[in-house]
């Protein structure tokens, strides 16, 4: 990282009758790619419009370098006073040129000329994304950015960010988004914030590590240390343990479904089998379903047996929720059939967090006005209950509407999960949901009893939940894949390596007449870059070391920028390194 652009000294502000936060330092490099992690309530997406400048701070100083553009992607941008999408993207003094707006919205494919107030979720998002990025400024905060995208949009953004050189700070609850673009993490904790210079992918075991620490000095203080209730409830060791345990679990329940499913011969033999139909809960026979020219499934043949967790995946309007529906029978087919079991008592988690009414109270809600609720035919206090759920029991009185949209969502999903049910819906359950909210939410999903059908665009939670994807590619084929996202996509990136493979080899001229060796220079390189790359990463680790001393920037900002400096180069070097080295490697292998 160069040195910053952006910064924040003693930052502080009061919320109510306290401080959310106080006495943070905060910095952002010209090229960061900054993770910003906490639980919903922490203050993030306050801390982005203090970044961006939109609230003011009750104490520290913004250092900003002269000439630099900060925009700030929000989660839930107004539209109300505009009649078109393009207006709002080209509304204000810091507009950008509507031709590039329109660029940009070419390639997210949404039309800016779509009113404002009929526009979905995903347009309205795609709309704000067109306005931001057309700004191409030097810092952009992204708040949620992937929320209401479909995977091919998310996969663009991606895209787009990789290429991008100028810094940005992202609240996501997309981990794979995050894992793939992020190289430093903020983590707004209790009130500070925790700067490391590793992406998301290191998070986890950053804040065991920290946590591990903080217990072991309160052990020498002799006092207990004050911890969040959720982390000593549950313990970051121990959950790591329990969803180690799952996923092993889901592991070997794909096995059995794709041996169930396997070819097409294999498929028939399991399918005719008495104990496969006696699991059987929903059987879709030769289904199919089209709106007016367009056929969205076509002959799709699938049973869903007990305890299956079934993800639907595919772009926006490729048939994902024409197909839930049709799974559950709150449509018809237009042909073929659909047979659900009579014992089927399902309960439906949609977007539809308003319904809750805002003016109930929490307790009102889970129980009625009472203390105890009824889950799953067993009773629990209602604060105990809430606490499962990673609520402050002093929430019981709060109003719905003073809950922030992580929390309704959270309450929505301990009201729902109460209920007696064998099949359990789910309609893109992650929005507005943190971290610490998706890993509850795994756990709930892996531990109960019954069936789950799930549509979600959030890859890697459908890599740790279902064992059998359904990928619809618009056309009305329904793939059926064993395992979550990540073996869908690999499914289908092998007919296209196959046909390009096929397609090089048909064009490629006779092979030239292979080397018996590596030259002097190459294999020298090969022998030492090892020992190199080895020496870089430990002068690497060592300088991430005295930047992680938070007051350093403050106490000796040359040294500071000098050591960051430094840091960018070494990755440099370490990349160029690795690179030579697996050219090399490839070149041994080929030479047998």
């Amino acid at each position: 990282m160069a040195a910053p652009i952006l910064s924040y000294e003693g930052l502080g502000l009061v919320q109510g009758s306290g401080w959310l936060f106080r006495d943070l330092d905060i910095y952002v490099g010209e090229r960061d790619r900054l993770a910003l992690i906490g639980r919903n309530g922490a203050g993030k997406t306050t801390l982005l419009k203090l970044l961006v400048g939109r609230i003011e701070p009750d104490k520290g100083k913004r250092v900003i370098v002269p000439g630099t553009q900060v925009v700030m992607l929000e989660q839930e941008p107004d539209f109300r006073p505009f009649a078109t999408l393009m207006d709002f993207a080209v509304a204000g003094t810091d507009a950008p040129p509507e031709h590039e707006v329109a660029a940009i919205a070419d390639q997210l494919g949404i039309d800016m000329n779509r009113t404002a107030a009929s526009a979905s979720g995903g347009e309205r998002r795609r709309a704000a994304l067109a306005r931001a990025l057309a700004q191409n400024p030097d810092v952009l905060l992204l708040d949620e950015p992937t929320n209401h995208l479909d995977l091919a949009a998310i996969d663009w953004l991606e895209s787009w960010l990789a290429r991008y050189t100028g810094a940005f700070v992202v609240i996501s609850h997309d981990r794979t988004f995050l894992t793939r673009l992020t190289r430093q993490t903020l983590w707004l904790d209790r009130g500070s914030i925790r700067r490391k210079e590793i992406g998301f992918g290191g998070f986890e075991e950053w804040t065991e590590a920290v946590f591990a620490e903080e217990a072991r000095a309160a052990q020498k203080l002799d006092s207990k240390l004050r911890l969040e209730a959720h982390w000593l409830e549950r313990g970051v060791t121990a959950r790591r343990k329990r969803n180690q345990g799952r996923l092993e679990k889901l592991k070997e329940m794909r096995a059995t479904r794709a041996a169930m499913i396997g070819g097409p011969g294999v498929a028939k033999l399991g399918l005719a089998n008495d104990d496969v139909r006696s699991k059987s809960v929903i059987v879709a026979e030769n289904i199919s379903k089209s709106f007016g020219d367009r056929t969205i499934i076509r002959n799709f043949d699938f049973r869903v047996q007990r305890g299956d967790r079934i993800g639907i995946v595919g772009a926006n309007g490729a048939g994902k929720s024409t197909l839930l529906k049709l799974l559950t029978g709150e449509i018809a087919p237009d042909s073929g059939s659909v047979t659900l079991a009579p014992t089927l008592d399902g309960i439906v988690i949609d977007q539809q967090r308003s319904l809750l009414s805002p003016e109930k109270r929490v307790r009102d809600i889970l129980a009625d006005g009472g203390d105890w609720v009824e889950v799953r035919g067993v009773k629990k206090h209602i604060q105990g209950y809430l606490k499962e759920f990673l609520f402050d029991p002093g929430v019981v009185e709060a109003s719905v509407g003073a809950l922030s949209g992580g929390e309704r969502s959270r309450l929505l999903l301990a009201r729902e999960f109460a209920r007696e049910s064998n099949l359990l819906v789910l309609d893109e359950p992650t929005n507005d949901l943190d971290l610490e909210t998706l890993d509850l939410l795994q756990e709930v999903i892996a531990d109960y009893a019954g069936t789950v059908l799930l549509v979600s665009h959030d890859r890697d939670f459908l890599d740790r939940t279902v064992t059998v994807t359904l990928g619809l590619d618009g056309s009305g084929k329904v793939d059926i894949v064993a395992g979550g996202y990540a073996d869908w996509e690999a499914k289908r990136a092998k007919p296209n390596a196959a046909k390009a493979k096929s397609a090089s080899t048909e064009a490629a001229p006779p092979p030239p007449q292979a080397r018996k060796k590596l030259s002097y220079k190459d294999q020298r390189d090969y022998d030492l870059l090892p020992a190199q790359i080895e020496a870089i990463e430990t002068e690497m680790a060592d300088i991430e070391a005295e930047l992680s001393d938070g007051n350093l920037f403050t106490r000796d900002h040359a040294r500071f920028a000098a050591l960051t400096g430094k840091l960018e180069a070494l990755r440099e070097e370490k990349a160029a390194a690795e690179d030579r080295w697996l050219e090399l490697a490839e070149a041994v292998e080929a030479l047998g």
